[in-house]
Order: structure tokens, then sequence, then C-alpha cells
């Protein structure tokens, strides 16, 4: 058996799951603390908890402030001066004392007043948080990918059923306008039958030194680093493991933590093609003949690859960091034309006619959410499923966590949906999963 690329590293580790920021204790808001010149009823307002206090959930926590119907009154962060400066943000924004901080989010979990998370934690800690969070009775949106593994994934979805939990995944593209769009008319035959999808991305690797290995040093007061690594695997503290803000963020390519950019950034990718395929079409069938995986030093993810996706209606979608004739966002290739949407949603099509094409209303129509997180706060509301679904975040992780498992392995899988198992390879299905560190579970 030809194991490639996988002996390089020790890439099953048994364990997964970090996080950049996380945790918090219980603080009980009196609705008098709302104050009474709010348009919004204090019983109305859906009280939210955010659970990790690094770069991605400034964005949400900013986001969130702005909707009157919405109070975010806990943050939690395993970095006490992270935490505390969410904090003061937040009060100073209602002008009161109103939320509250914690350390574990375990603690936070526990008020009963919390409606709901914001989860913006390394990808390992996505499924442990996200599972605890529904089983606790709040609905969740979490960052993208949704879960670091598919059996992972396979347990947020289930959960989320189990508890009947509202869960919105961080694939904010489905609430954009052009996407959807594109998507549209390519559901609705404006470029024939399609036939074959590329996706390419940019801006990997910002500043990552492949191959470099870094001084181990103490932990900093005031960090709970054991707390960070959570389910991942015990490891020395170096300050890039960890790294945020505006230093180069190394833990995104170590594979403790994630799969790379491969399941990273580039879900978002390619979770806009498989909506344009069909979110009921599975893979079948993938294979990445390229990959570059450092054999040495702290970054052990693929930090480029070429890989292709064969569906189960024939279409085939190629996916890469690099030689890829777009190398910017999708291109939806079909037997009358081709439509191609960038990264930053501009959109070119040939024919140009198309994109002037009006859907009609007997054709398909595709979830119109006014916003991502607005689309969350509705659905919390009405109980309606979200834009990005724990079934859709799922089907979009999955297609990057075979992806990665191929460039681990060298070789094609080939995917059964039905079971979500790799057929004929046990060592492929050894890496659809990963141990965790006791007490960490899902």
């Amino acid at each position: 058996m030809d194991q490639g690329r996988i002996t390089r590293r020790s890439f099953v580790r048994n364990t997964a799951l970090s996080i950049a920021g996380i945790m918090g204790f219980p603080y009980i808001v009196p609705s008098s603390v709302f104050g009474s010149n709010r348009a919004v009823l204090p019983s109305n307002r859906i009280t939210l908890g955010l659970i990790g206090a690094g770069n991605i959930n400034t964005h949400h926590r900013e986001t969130f402030l702005a909707e009157k119907d919405t109070r975010i009154v806990a943050v939690c962060d395993p970095v006490e001066t992270r935490r505390k400066a969410y904090q003061n943000r937040i009060n100073q924004a209602y002008q009161g004392r109103v939320c509250a901080d914690y350390r574990d989010y375990r603690e936070m979990l526990d008020r009963k007043d919390l409606d709901a998370v914001c989860i913006g934690t390394p990808d390992h800690w996505h499924a442990v948080q996200t599972v605890a969070a529904m089983q606790a009775g709040k609905d969740v949106y979490v960052e993208k990918p949704l879960t670091l593994t598919v059996t992972e994934g396979q347990c947020v979805v289930e959960t989320a059923i189990t508890y009947n939990r509202i869960l919105q995944n961080g694939l904010q593209r489905r609430s954009h306008g052009a996407y959807r769009h594109a998507c549209e008319l390519v559901r609705n035959g404006r470029i024939g039958r399609l036939t074959r999808v590329e996706v390419g991305i940019i801006g990997i690797n910002k500043g990552v030194e492949a191959g470099r290995n870094f001084p181990i040093s103490p932990v900093p007061d005031g960090f709970d680093y054991d707390l960070w690594l959570g389910p991942a695997p015990e490891t020395p503290f170096c300050p890039q493991r960890v790294a945020r803000g505006n230093e180069v963020c190394y833990w995104y390519y170590i594979s403790d933590y994630t799969a790379g950019f491969i399941t990273g950034n580039g879900v978002h990718f390619v979770d806009i093609a498989q909506w344009g395929i069909g979110d009921e079409i599975k893979p079948i069938e993938v294979h990445a003949p390229s990959a570059d995986i450092p054999a040495d030093g702290l970054v052990d993810d693929a930090i480029a690859w070429q890989s292709e996706v064969i569906y189960e209606n024939g279409v085939r979608m190629s996916y890469s960091s690099e030689g890829n004739p777009h190398p910017d966002g999708i291109r939806f290739i079909g037997t009358e034309g081709w439509i191609h949407i960038t990264g930053g949603g501009t959109l070119s099509a040939n024919p140009t006619d198309v994109l002037k094409s009006v859907i009609g209303p007997n054709e398909i129509h595709l979830y119109d959410s006014p916003g991502h997180h607005r689309n969350f706060l509705d659905c919390i509301k009405t109980r309606q499923p979200a834009a990005a679904s724990a079934k859709i975040g799922h089907h979009a992780a999955t297609a990057c966590n075979l992806v990665e498992i191929s460039t681990r392995l060298g070789r094609k899988v080939r995917w059964d949906s039905r079971v979500q198992r790799i057929v004929n390879d046990e060592l492929a299905n050894r890496l659809l999963s990963r141990a965790m560190r006791t007490p960490w579970r899902v």
C-alpha cells in the first residue's frame, strides 16, 4: 500500500480541536438593565454569548451589537486580556454593565438566560463547543468549517436534529445576492447543462514560513494554554502556535487544529460550487494528484494543492490553490456558456446577456437571506432552517475533508455518502475522525 505523503509527518495524531478563544461564567442579566428607550422589549430580545474573543468574532460582535433585538450578555476566551477587551467594548456599546466574561465556555453554557452562542474559535474546537451548546439548549452560529473532521460533522448534524436547534454555519456567501443569482442561473439552465466547475482560491499562506521550527517559551500570564489546546494533543507552547491579531496565523496550518486552507477559507468557495451543482448532489470520487505538505517545521498542513471532485451527476469540480486558469472564485461551465463569480462577488459570463436573465416565478428559487446574522436571528424566532444549516455546512466541509485526505494519501478516494464512509480503504477511513484528549468529546 502506498501511504505516500502521510508518512512524512504523523498526520494521524489521535486528536483534534483547538481554539483561538473561548470560555465563560454565569451572569443573569435582569431586563431592567436593558433600559426602556429601545424599540424591542427585553423579553423579546435574543440573548447571545460569544465563544472566542479573536479576530473573527470581532466582526460578529460588531454586527450583533447593531441588531436591536439582540443583546450580547457574555463573552469567553482563555486569554484574559482578550475577553476583558471584548467585555469593555460591549458594555461601552450598551452603556452599562451588561456583559459578563468567562474563561471557560462550559460555565457560560450553564446560564439559563442565554438563547444562543456565536463560536469563533480554531477549527478543532468547533464540534465540541457546538454540540455542548446545542445540548444546553442554545442555538448556534459557528464559524466555518463546520467541524475539523467528517465524523464530527455527522455528530453536529445529528445533535441539531435531536435537540431541535438552529445552526448557522459561517458560510456567509450563502447570504450574498450575487452568489445566489449565479447559482440560480446555473440551476435554471441558463448556461445549458452544467458539466464542470472550476474553483480557485488566492491569498493563502500569508507570511507562513514552511519548514521552520520555533523555540519553546513560557506561557504568558493570563493565558490558559491547556484550555486553548482543549481536545488537541498536549504540545509545548510557542507564541507562533497560537498567534493571533496582526501576527501570522500559524495554527491555521497545523493539523492538530485545522486541515489548512483546504477546509479553511476554501470551504466558502466549495460551498458555492455545490450550491450551483445542487446541495442534494453528493461527491463520489476525489483525487488530489498534487500537494505540497511540508515535511518539517511547525506547519504540516498542505500549503498548495490541486484536486478534482466528481459528483454523482457526472459534474467535475477542480479545486486548486495553483494551476487553475481562474485563480479567484468559481466558474460554472455548461454546454451553452459559463458564469464566473470572484471571491468578492463580481460576476462575469459568456454570453454576457446571461447575467441579465430574470428567474421566473415557476423556476428554481434558492434560499434568499437578508444577511447571515439577521437570518440567524430570524430563524431563532421562526424555528425555520438557516441559510447555512448544519446539513449545508457538513456537505461543504465533507468535500474539503475528502480533498485533504486525498492529499495526505496521494491517491484517489471513493466516497459513499449514504454510509459516510470511504470505499474499500481503511487507512483513509481512519482519517475521517481524530481521537480527542481527555476529557473532551462530542
